[in-house]
């Protein structure tokens, strides 16, 4: 390979894995890269926090509502309500939801991470607009949780 050829390679390699460090919360341990044939190894430790330390604090008004939970983004990315343009969304504002079932999509580095609930209830606010950028750990969906 032509020394020009190989370093466009390692630079777009390079690139590739600054953006994943970006996207993907946690700290990187170690980053291995090779140019010939392409290749990206990234080791990083993500110490998972439950959802209920990630919230943001209550609204004022919704404080003295224990049962309101927030489901947050899993990591930073696109939003979307539904698995594909035009499709119908996985909820909607006063859906029924069970733990485990997904509420919405989002998107980051070509890959579609579903966010499921963690909790039975039903939807009173969905916080972020289709195809709407999020961070790590934002609000995304409140739920009212119920016992049943």
């Amino acid at each position: 390979m032509a020394e020009q050829e190989w370093s466009e390679e390692f630079r777009l390699l390079r690139a590739e894995a600054s953006s994943l460090v970006k996207t993907i919360p946690g700290t990187v341990s170690s980053v291995v890269l090779r140019a010939g044939d392409r290749s990206v190894e990234i080791s990083w430790t993500h110490q998972e926090t439950s959802t209920t330390e990630r919230q943001s604090p209550p609204r004022e008004e919704e404080s003295a509502d224990l049962s309101l939970r927030s489901i947050v983004a899993p990591l930073v990315g696109t939003f979307y309500v539904a698995p594909e343009p035009g499709a119908e969304p996985f909820t909607r504002l006063g859906s029924r939801v069970e733990p485990g079932q997904t509420v919405a999509i989002v998107e980051a580095m070509k890959l579609m991470n579903q966010v499921p609930s963690e909790w039975s209830g039903e939807v009173v606010e969905v916080l972020v607009g289709d195809g709407q950028p999020v961070e790590f750990g934002q609000e995304l969906v409140r739920v009212r949780v119920t016992d049943a």
